[in-house]
């Protein structure tokens, strides 16, 4: 499986009282590439449908926040 990954961190909550390892990236272990996500060592590899609501999703809330143009 070939993979490129994007973001690993340990992502804390604002208030300090939980945490989880999540990596984010690409992954052509299926036909069709895609993203995988893995938040807390469990693995999934997105289908082409549920991967674009997600990238959708993510920019939405960026350009919220003000971190997208």
């Amino acid at each position: 499986m070939a993979t490129t990954m994007y973001f690993q961190e340990t992502v804390r909550d604002q208030g300090g009282e939980t945490s989880m390892e999540i990596e984010l990236g690409r992954s052509s272990f299926y036909p069709e590439d895609s993203i995988y996500l893995t938040v807390d060592g469990k693995l999934v590899i997105m289908d082409h449908a549920t991967a674009e609501k997600f990238v959708t999703a993510v920019v939405e809330v960026g350009h919220y926040h003000g971190f997208v143009d």
